[in-house]
Order: structure tokens, then C-alpha cells, then sequence
């Protein structure tokens, strides 16, 4: 289970803000991988959404960003090159690194894919790199350009069409990448490499995988896609190349390293990601969730309030009170659940609220529980059941009220 990908932002090679999504594991997280997409696509094409999905599955995080000048992300495209991809995806294991953990799996589709190689000698916390119809050499995408090679050599820039999009070709950047050869990092890659590839690939040909499957050395692996297109447009093209790449890359971690070796503090620990103005990571033992506000309040909307979290925690502790009752009472109850509706009001409006609440005036929030239960229940102990929720542990803390003891203490005693 995933949770929502959060939005973020950092730096690319020219300055620019790259736009990222980072997808984390609803448990503990056993790595970090870095996703390179395809050339003059996104962080969003199916493929990305698929493989980062199963990865988050396996407890793996997942951070996909836009290169320079594409999808979300800001800069000049037709001032961009092979060179400055790189450069980009650097920034973004340096952003891993800095806020979160280095990434020990890189992935690249395409053009992502010859990235990926070319700069995975520059990651060294990387253990493992999987190609998705990656070229064996950076030059392989001239020929996208059909007839505008000449003309961007003879004019200094050309505008290409590709994908229905207008592009800004610049001869420096047929220069850049006419100086990579990929195969040459592949030879020196010192990591595991899993090289997919369609048979049937009529933009980047099957002899791409040969020669990058050649030239790696082991340990080594090569994971023929059958009939699915370059982009894997078809989802059970990029749900089966999803799926593969989790079972194979889990053979490459050390589970003693990373976030599960790392102790677990006491309580719930939250911190802000600096991620837009509200956005906080929470941390309860080995679970990582995330805390937001809605836009309309200046957030992100990237996950619960807190007021949505105590929601949730009476909703939870409702229901497990009432499980454990039914258990206990060997009743055929097959599935129990709460929707925790949340809202201020006034005291003396409230027709739930005690004497007590009302005598102080004012708002007071009110939560109101709606309980399904499914199952063979007579009325009886269908409003048996109701009285059993008011003895949730949650539900008392919030009639009785709670002590809340807060002091200050350095960083490092947190």
C-alpha cells in the first residue's frame, strides 16, 4: 500500500525549479529509488506511474521529477542537453540524500534509461540500475529529428516536432550528445544492471539491449517486454515491467541498511518537509505518513489534517473496541466500519453536549460517528454495539480531556 505521492520541488542543473513527486510506502521504508523518464516526456506517463505504484508496494520510495524545460518543471528545454540531464538527475539524488535517504536503485526509460548508466558511477550509495527501452548510446535520438539534423547544423537551431509537440533543437545539443558513450559507463557500471527491452521496439531496436547487455558485467539480467510498444502505453505492459522490476531489484538491498536498520524513536515525531507552507512528515515507529493542510487553507492538500488524524484515530479505535466486543461475544458481525464527521458548534446548540460543555459557551467541536455494521444482528445488540463505541479509549481521552506537557529541548535530544 502507497500512500499519496507527495509534490516537490528542487534545483535542477540551470537553476531551475524541477517539479517532483516522491512516492512513499504506507510501512517502513527498506530504500530509495530514482526514476529517469523518457526523452520530451514526463514524471507522469503510465510507465513512471506504474513502476514507482509497485515499487511503494515493496517498500520501496520512489522520486520521479520533469527535466529541465519539461512537464511541471520550469527552464528552457531548447537550452538543455544530454550533459545537463545528467547534471539534473545528480541534483535529484543530492535532494534524496540532503531530506531523505540516497537512492540505492536507479531506473531510466529511454533516454532516462542511458542517463541513468551514464551517472550511476556518480551515486554511489546506488547498488542497482534498470533500463526500459534505453539506448546504448545517447546519439541514438538524432534520428527523431528526420530531416532537421542539417538544418540545425547550417542555422545554429531548428524546430523539431515530435510527439505532436514543438520542440527547439539546438546543434550544441546534437554536440552533447554525439560525446556520450553510454556503452563505455556500462562497461565500468560496477552495479547490478536489469536491461528490459520490447522485442517489437520500433523507436529504440532490440540491438540497443544486446549492446548494453554485452558490454555490462555481472551480475546481469535481460527481461524481454514481448509485444508492448516503446512508451508501454498498454497498463499491463507497465504493470507486468512494474512488477518485475520490484521481485528483482529486493534481491539487491541489504536489508541492515537504510531507514529499517535506523532505531525507532519513542512517541510520534513530526516534522516539517519545507515542502510547500504546512506539509509535515510523520513518523510513528516504522510508519511514515504525511500531514498537510486543504489549498483553500494555504496547503498542499498532500495528506490529513490534524483534525483529520484525530478523526481517524477515533474512527480506528471505534472500531476496534467493537471488534474486539463482537469476538468476545461470538457475534456474526462480518465487517464493521466508521465515517468520523468533524465540525465546530455552538455549545448551546449542541443537543449531544453535556450541561457542563453548554454552561461554558462558545464553539465546541463536535464528532459525530457513523457506524455500519454488517452482519445477522437483532435490534438489541445492533444498539448494544452503539453503547460499546462510547467505551472506545480514544472516545473517553476526548470527553475527559488530557494533560498536554510541552518544553523545548535541543535537536539532538529529540
Amino acid at each position: 500500500m502507497a500512500i499519496r505521492p507527495l509534490k516537490l520541488e528542487f534545483d535542477g542543473a540551470h537553476g531551475a525549479k524541477l517539479a517532483a513527486r516522491l512516492d512513499l510506502p504506507a510501512g517502513r521504508i527498506r530504500a530509495y529509488a530514482l526514476f529517469a523518464h523518457c526523452f520530451t516526456c514526463s514524471k507522469d506517463i503510465p510507465a513512471a506511474r506504474h513502476i514507482a505504484g509497485a515499487l511503494s508496494a515493496e517498500g520501496i520510495a520512489v522520486l520521479r521529477f520533469d527535466f529541465t524545460g519539461l512537464g511541471a518543471s520550469g527552464g528552457d528545454f531548447s537550452h538543455t542537453g544530454f550533459s545537463s540531464n545528467l547534471e539534473d538527475l545528480k541534483r535529484a539524488a543530492d535532494f534524496l540524500r540532503q531530506n531523505y535517504e540516497a537512492p540505492q536503485i536507479l531506473i531510466g526509460h529511454s533516454l532516462g534509461g542511458a542517463a541513468v548508466l551514464s551517472v550511476a558511477a556518480d551515486i554511489p550509495e546506488a547498488r542497482a540500475v534498470v533500463t526500459i527501452g534505453a539506448p546504448a548510446d545517447a546519439d541514438h535520438v538524432i534520428h527523431n529529428f528526420q530531416g532537421s539534423v542539417e538544418k540545425i547544423q547550417e542555422l545554429g537551431s531548428s524546430e523539431v516536432e515530435l510527439a505532436g509537440r514543438k520542440f527547439t533543437i539546438r546543434k550544441e545539443f546534437l554536440e552533447d550528445l554525439s560525446d556520450q558513450s553510454v556503452t563505455d559507463k556500462v562497461s565500468r557500471l560496477g552495479k547490478a544492471l536489469l536491461v528490459m527491452h520490447a522485442p517489437l521496439d520500433e523507436t529504440v531496436g532490440i540491438v540497443n539491449a544486446t549492446n548494453i547487455f554485452i558490454a555490462a558485467k555481472h551480475p546481469k539480467s535481460f527481461v524481454s517486454l514481448d509485444k508492448a510498444d516503446h512508451l508501454l502505453t498498454r497498463s499491463r505492459d507497465a504493470a507486468y515491467a512494474a512488477k518485475v522490476i520490484a521481485g528483482w531489484v529486493s534481491g539487491y538491498l541489504d536489508p541492515e541498511q537504510g531507514e529499517e536498520a535506523v532505531e525507532e524513536k519513542e512517541g510520534v515525531e513530526v516534522v516539517e518537509t519545507r515542502q510547500g507552507k504546512f506539509q509535515a512528515a510523520v513518523s510513528s515507529g516504522p510508519h511514515r505518513l504525511i500531514a498537510d493542510e486543504p489549498v483553500d487553507y494555504g496547503g498542499l492538500d498532500s495528506g490529513p489534517s490534524p483534525y483529520g488524524y484525530l478523526s481517524a484515530a477515533l474512527g480506528a479505535c471505534t472500531v476496534m473496541t467493537l471488534r474486539m466486543y463482537a469476538d468476545r461475544k461470538g457475534l456474526s458481525i462480518d465487517r464493521i466500519g466508521t465515517r468520523v464527521l468533524h465540525g465546530k458548534v455552538h455549545a448551546a446548540d449542541c443537543e449531544e453536549c453535556s450541561n457542563e460543555q453548554k454552561a461554558k459557551g462558545g464553539k465546541i467541536d463536535r464528532f459525530e460517528r457513523l457506524i455500519t455494521l454488517e452482519g445477522d444482528l437483532d435490534a438489541p445488540t445492533r444498539a448494544r454495539m452503539l453503547e460499546i463505541a462510547d467505551k472506545c479509549p480514544v472516545h473517553r481521552t476526548l470527553e475527559a480531556g488530557a494533560a498536554v506537557v510541552t518544553r523545548e529541548v535541543a535537536d539532538d535530544d529529540v
